[in-house]
């Protein structure tokens, strides 16, 4: 059955509540018309959301519930994971805070598998203070990979520019031994389904850059687009797949040749991210594509410095909301044409 927009549930982590992720959340959800959108439920503690609220002056009217079956369609959700008081100090990494954070994010990845909410946002937490016995993991995306069903990637996007990454978390030092042509496959048709289930876009273009300086300059700085690279995306091209490259990165940004394509796969976090986000920062997402689930987040992280201030910007978090809802309809569009292939027909009539 398809849901009534308004009762589209969308689960929220906390956070690191430290950071500036509450104060997004509560700036985002002052306009009651995001009620019309979407059904919010904030996994946290209704007496630390109660603490916020008022400490930013933000004044939001919340229902505080103890099950997610309790919760009510037209009001702002708040689910106690914890109960007990929490003793909040804007702009600090603080390892007890990190425990809430993680607390928060796990209780939502958890209803989020037993289709309780229908998709998760995430507000930033702190890697150093998240990181425990119980919580070994570089981030988010490297839990819900394990957690959830399909291959994992991290894509960074906007209405014009969509990044993906071959490689996620892990020191730049061992992004070149983890570079193979199996990895590459992987990634391009990972991203390439999301660009056509979560995007609606029918045969996606994809760029991917080199590792090295001038992709390597034919081998005289490196040997990875040789080698390794290159013939991936031959493979991947001779298959009838649109994956091109590999580009230069730092030409491929400077002359906005992204903008000929539909997606560009970085081999590695900073490639990808640093343009993305001298291009788009505070108005990009963080995807996690190719998995059974949809979870958004913001383009930026827990911003101690200026957490508390109440100078933070929800933009990217209000985004990160509009993208996952868009997703969750496009993913039962897609779901529809391929049980019924006459609807692809009938919409490219539309189109004409």
């Amino acid at each position: 059955m398809v849901k009534n927009t308004g009762n589209i549930i969308v689960g929220i982590s906390i956070g690191d509540l430290n950071g500036v992720g509450s104060e997004i959340i509560l700036k985002t959800f002052e306009d009651t018309r995001m009620l019309e959108l979407c059904t919010p439920v904030i996994f946290a503690g209704t007496k630390v959301f109660s603490f916020l609220n008022k400490t930013l002056q933000t004044n939001i009217n919340f229902f505080g519930i103890d099950h997610i079956n309790q919760l009510v369609h037209g009001k702002i959700n708040v689910l106690n994971v914890w109960k007990e008081p929490v003793a909040v100090e804007f702009g600090k990494s603080d390892p007890e805070i990190g425990k809430y954070a993680v607390l928060s994010f796990k209780e939502a990845v958890k209803a989020l598998k037993n289709d309780e909410i229908d998709v998760l946002i995430t507000a930033p937490i702190n890697k150093y203070t998240a990181e425990s016995k119980e919580f070994q993991f570089a981030g988010h995306t490297e839990y819900l990979a394990q957690e959830l069903q399909g291959e994992a990637l991290m894509l960074l996007t906007t209405d014009d520019l969509r990044v993906g990454l071959l490689t996620g978390h892990i020191p730049l030092q061992e992004v070149a031994s983890k570079l193979n042509e199996d990895l590459i496959r992987k990634k391009a048709l990972t991203l390439e389904k999301a660009l056509i289930q979560d995007f609606g876009i029918h045969k996606p273009k994809i760029a991917v850059l080199g590792l090295n300086p001038h992709s390597g300059d034919e081998g005289v700085i490196g040997r990875e687009e040789i080698e390794i690279i290159t013939p991936a995306i031959q493979k991947l091209f001779d298959q009838g797949h649109y994956i091109f490259g590999p580009f230069s990165a730092d030409g491929f940004f400077g002359s906005e040749a992204y903008k000929k394509y539909d997606a560009v796969l970085a081999t590695y976090h900073d490639q990808g991210l640093i343009p993305f986000k001298t291009i788009a920062f505070g108005q990009g997402v963080n995807y996690t594509a190719g998995l059974d689930k949809i979870r958004t987040s913001p383009d930026h992280g827990t911003a101690f410095d200026i957490a508390g201030k109440g100078i933070a910007d929800e933009s990217s978090f209000r985004e990160a909301i509009y993208m996952a809802l868009d997703i969750y309809k496009s993913r039962l569009d897609y779901e529809q044409i391929s049980t019924n292939p006459l609807k692809i027909t009938e919409k490219q009539s539309e189109r004409r």
